[in-house]
């Protein structure tokens, strides 16, 4: 009899173990579907690679996500694409800046055109850097990229946030497609809410007023870029300012001689040098795409050789934990995207 009751003990607890064991694989794989990733949140990844700010790159971004760098966070609401990048890190041949951006698969010309919306809030822009040079302490949310000639840029949004201020300014510029040597080239900015790029500090630490129409950190707003038979067609929106809308002929240059070069070049770029013309023809007929996430404008090279684009921002020597510990990074949140054909306005 003690033989059967000892025989039935064991049995119950060979149950329960695998019972406890089999709950426990459930419990693994009910959290393992709960994962969200941002081609759940924005489901346009398909049609987007990505390169990220330690140099990781990825063609496919279903179910793709890298901690630190872009997954998802919730704020109680809504779940949002986090896309961050340090001060220094691995970037793109192109550039010396480092990025947390999705790049557009397809590509398009002017003529041909595409469109591409965000809704955004930027949580961080680096707060080291030299005051003087207009990149410091700014992100690039949205861009056109050209991929062949001068691979230049007809449209960067921008957001940019002076420390120690409340608000930041919201702003694109236009590069030029250089007329010959590229050496030139330079980017003519236009504020959409605060100032644009060219509204510096006097000394490496000290800073303009505060844009009383300003951005703040953490603030949503939305961009539409529409790109409809050659015309660049720009809305910005956000709850509490005014709807700002802009046009720029992408086929036919503003910039095509030295008497069309805007004071605001002149005053700028006069340090470096850069006092280009662009193509008549502008960028037609040359092939673009679509770029979307956190293109960081920081970096560690000397103020003094680049006015404009060298920061001079601190870099802890290219460790990325030490950047993220003190600041030294940009991070822009996503809740919504659409990339696809042009529309007529």
């Amino acid at each position: 009899m003690n033989k059967i009751i000892v025989l039935v003990v064991l049995f119950s607890s060979l149950s329960g173990c695998l019972s406890s064991k089999k709950n426990n694989t459930n419990a693994v794989v009910s959290q393992k579907e709960k994962k969200v990733y941002p081609s759940n949140v924005i489901p346009f990844m398909d049609k987007w690679k990505i390169l990220l700010g330690d140099g990781t790159k990825s063609d496919s971004l279903i179910n793709f996500d890298k901690e630190d760098f872009f997954y998802v966070e919730n704020d109680g609401k809504t779940n949002w694409v986090v896309y961050k990048t340090p001060n220094s890190g691995i970037t793109s041949r192109t550039s010396s800046n480092t990025r947390t951006e999705l790049g557009e698969k397809k590509h398009w010309i002017p003529e041909t055109g595409g469109k591409l919306t965000g809704t955004l809030k930027v949580m961080h822009v680096s707060t080291s850097g030299d005051a003087r040079v207009a990149a410091s302490y700014s992100v690039v949310v949205g861009q056109i990229h050209s991929d062949e000639g001068h691979e230049n840029e007809p449209l960067k949004i921008f957001y940019k946030k002076f420390p120690g201020h409340k608000k930041g300014s919201v702003y694109w510029n236009y590069e030029i497609n250089t007329d010959g040597d590229n050496s030139k080239r330079w980017d003519f900015s236009t504020a959409v809410w605060g100032n644009d790029m060219s509204v510096v500090g006097e000394t490496p630490d000290t800073y303009p007023e505060e844009p009383e129409e300003g951005i703040e950190l953490g603030e949503t707003f939305s961009y539409e870029v529409n790109v409809h038979e050659g015309i660049m067609y720009l809305t910005f929106t956000s709850k509490g300012h005014e709807t700002v809308k802009f046009t720029k002929n992408l086929l036919k240059s503003d910039f095509s001689t030295k008497a069309n070069i805007p004071e605001q070049i002149l005053t700028l770029y006069a340090p470096i040098e850069r006092d280009g013309i662009e193509r008549d023809s502008a960028y037609a007929g040359e092939i673009q795409y679509f770029k979307q996430g956190a293109y960081n404008q920081t970096n560690g090279k000397d103020p003094e050789k680049n006015i404009v684009w060298n920061t001079g921002s601190e870099t802890y020597g290219g460790d990325i934990a030490k950047q993220y510990a003190n600041g030294c990074y940009a991070e822009v949140w996503f809740s919504k995207a659409t990339v696809g054909p042009s529309v007529a306005p």
